[in-house]
C-alpha cells in the first residue's frame, strides 16, 4: 500500500511519542473531530518548517486509520480522555499523501504527478479491485468504492521549490487538488500542512473550500505547534541541563495570539537531547532563499534589519504572504515571507528577531557585501572591541565617528535609535565573545549597553550614552546609578561613556572616555 490506511504514519508517531523529550499535542484530534462530515472539514495548517507540523499529521494518521488498532499507541495521552475518542479511533480509512515524497526519477511536473495518481490507483486497485478506465479521473474510482476517506496531506506546497515547476503547472496542481478534494461526498475530512499559506496563491475558486490557519491568524490550532511556557516548564523538571532561562533565551519569542511565549520545538527537543543549547536552526529549501531576497532588495529592508539586531522592534502592518510569492518585491512582502519561514516573530503590529538562535543568523546577514557600508561597519567592528579593550577611547570615538559619516540614511541621528544601531554595528563582533543587552537593569536603573564575557580572559563593559552632553556625565552616571552590580563578580570591569554632539567643532561629534573600575 502507497497511500491508503499504510502503516507509515502508525510507525513514524511510534517513535515520536517513544522519543523523549514528547510533548502530548493529542487533543488536536479533538479538535478536528468535530469537523469530520461537516461543512468546515477542510482545514490548512502553515507553519515554519520545525514547528511539528508532520509529527502532528502523523498521529492524525496513526489515529484515524481503520488500518490497525492503535488504541495501545494513544491510551495514556489526553485524547483518550475525551468524549469523542472511541467514537473516532480506528474508525475511517486514511489517505496520507507525503507531497514531498518524490519519484526517481523526478525532472517534470509531469512525472512527480504522475507518480501520485498511480500510488491511488494502485491503492483501490489492491482494495477494490477498481480498475481504472482510460481517461478516468482519480475522483471517479474514489466515488466507486463507495466509501468515504479521511485525506491526511502534508507538506502540500514543497513541489512549489522544485525548479521545473512552471506557471502552467503550478496551475495544474492546483486543479488537481481540487479535483481530488472540491465538493467531494467521500471526503470525511481533509487535514493539509505547509510552511507557504494559499490564501493568496488560489485566488481563484480551486482551493477555498480550505479554512486557512497561519502564524498570523492563528487563534485555534495555537497551541499544538510549538512549545508554550508551561510546557518547557514541565520539560526542564524531567530534563535538568539546559536551564529554563537557557533554553528560553535560546529558543522563545514567538507568540500565541494572547501574547504568551512559544518556543521552537524542534530546537528545543535537541537541545534537551544533547543537554547543551546551539543553533539547530539548518536553512533548507526556500529557508536559503530569504538571503537571496534580501539581498535583491537591501535598500527596502536594511534598515529593518539594522534596527531588529539592535533589539528595536519594527512596527509594520502586515497582511500575509502566500505561496505564489516566490519572486518578493516589496519591503511588507519580504518581512512578511520572513514571518512565514519562522525567521520573524509579528505580534500587536511589531516584528522582532526571536531569539539568540535566530540572531545569529541575522548577524551573518550584516556580514554580507551587498549590505554595502553597513557590512564594512561590520567588517571594522574588531577593531572597535580591540580598542575598547584597549582603552583608546580616542580611536573607538573615531571609528563610530567614521561610522556615522558613511551615507547610509537612516544611521543620522535623528533619534536615540539611531544611535543604538550604530552603537550596534560597531560592536557585532563583540557578540562572539560577549553577551549584549541593551536597556538591561542594573544597580538604580537601566544600563544602555550591558558586554557580559562569555568566558575568561575579557573585561565586562559596561556602555552608557550620551547627547549633547558629555562622556563625563556618562561615567559618572554609570558610578552613581551602580550599574556595576551586574557584572561585579568579574576582576575586571570597564566603564565606557560616549557622547554625540551636534554643536561640536571641527567636525567631530564623538567623545568618548574608557575607565577602569
Amino acid at each position: 500500500m502507497y497511500y491508503l490506511d499504510t502503516n507509515n504514519p502508525l510507525e513514524q508517531f511510534k517513535m515520536d511519542s517513544t522519543s523523549d523529550p514528547y510533548v502530548d499535542k493529542s487533543l488536536l484530534i479533538n479538535k478536528l473531530n468535530s469537523f469530520i462530515r461537516t461543512r468546515n472539514r477542510f482545514i490548512c495548517i502553515t507553519r515554519p518548517r520545525r514547528f511539528g507540523k508532520t509529527m502532528n499529521a502523523n498521529m492524525l494518521g496513526a489515529y484515524y486509520t481503520k488500518g490497525y488498532d492503535t488504541h495501545d499507541l494513544f491510551k495514556n495521552l489526553k485524547i483518550a480522555q475525551t468524549s469523542t475518542y472511541e467514537e473516532h479511533i480506528n474508525k475511517h480509512h486514511v489517505v496520507y499523501i507525503d507531497f514531498s515524497t518524490l519519484p526517481d526519477p523526478c525532472t517534470t511536473y509531469e512525472e512527480y504527478i504522475s507518480w501520485i495518481k498511480y500510488c491511488i490507483q494502485e491503492d483501490l486497485k489492491e482494495v477494490y479491485g477498481i480498475e481504472k478506465v482510460h481517461g478516468e479521473p482519480i475522483k471517479s474510482l474514489l466515488k466507486r468504492t463507495n466509501e468515504k476517506f479521511i485525506f491526511i496531506m502534508d507538506e502540500w506546497d514543497s513541489i512549489f521549490y522544485k525548479d521545473f515547476m512552471q506557471e502552467k503547472d503550478k496551475k495544474a496542481y492546483l486543479e488537481f487538488l481540487k479535483g481530488l478534494l472540491k465538493d467531494q461526498s467521500y471526503v470525511e475530512l481533509a487535514y493539509m500542512t505547509g510552511v507557504l499559506p494559499i490564501a493568496k496563491y488560489s485566488s481563484g475558486s480551486e482551493l477555498n473550500m480550505f479554512k486557512e490557519y497561519n502564524f498570523m491568524n492563528d487563534r485555534i490550532y495555537e497551541d499544538y505547534f510549538g512549545f508554550d511556557e508551561e510546557e518547557i516548564v514541565e520539560l526542564t523538571k524531567k530534563y535538568t541541563k539546559p536551564s529554563f532561562e537557557t533554553l528560553k533565551k535560546w529558543y522563545d519569542g514567538y507568540y500565541k495570539s494572547n501574547g504568551s511565549s512559544l518556543f521552537n520545538p524542534r530546537s528545543v527537543s535537541s537541545a534537551i537531547t544533547d543537554g547543551v543549547c546551539l543553533n539547530y536552526w539548518t536553512e533548507t529549501g526556500p529557508m536559503d532563499e530569504i538571503a537571496e531576497y534580501i539581498e535583491h532588495n537591501v535598500d527596502a529592508v536594511r534598515e529593518d534589519i539594522v534596527k531588529m539586531v539592535a533589539g528595536i522592534p519594527v512596527e509594520v502592518e502586515l497582511e500575509g504572504y502566500g505561496a505564489e510569492q516566490l519572486h518578493l518585491d516589496s519591503r511588507d512582502e519580504i518581512l512578511s515571507a520572513m514571518v512565514v519561514f519562522g525567521f520573524l516573530s509579528y505580534h500587536d503590529g511589531f516584528l522582532r528577531i526571536p531569539n539568540y538562535e535566530l540572531m545569529e543568523k541575522f548577524q551573518r546577514v550584516l556580514k554580507r557585501k551587498s549590505m554595502g557600508g553597513v557590512a564594512d561597519i561590520v567588517s571594522n567592528s574588531k577593531n572597535v572591541l580591540d580598542a575598547t579593550i584597549a582603552m583608546d577611547g580616542e580611536k573607538v570615538a573615531q571609528y563610530i565617528e567614521e561610522a556615522h559619516d558613511r551615507e547610509i540614511p537612516f544611521l543620522k541621528y535623528n533619534d536615540e535609535n539611531s544611535l543604538s544601531c550604530v552603537i550596534t554595528l560597531c560592536y557585532l563582533y563583540a557578540r562572539n565573545y560577549y553577551e549584549v543587552t541593551r536597556e538591561d537593569k542594573s544597580g538604580k536603573g537601566f544600563v544602555d549597553y550591558l558586554f557580559t564575557p562569555k568566558k575568561k580572559g575579557y573585561p565586562a563593559i559596561i556602555l552608557e550614552l550620551k547627547y549633547n552632553k558629555s562622556a563625563e556625565e556618562a561615567i559618572d552616571q554609570i558610578k552613581r546609578k551602580k550599574y556595576v552590580d551586574r557584572v561585579s563578580n568579574f576582576d575586571e570591569i570597564l566603564l565606557v561613556g560616549i557622547n554625540y554632539s551636534t554643536e561640536a567643532d571641527n567636525h567631530k561629534h564623538h567623545d568618548c572616555i574608557i575607565e577602569k573600575y
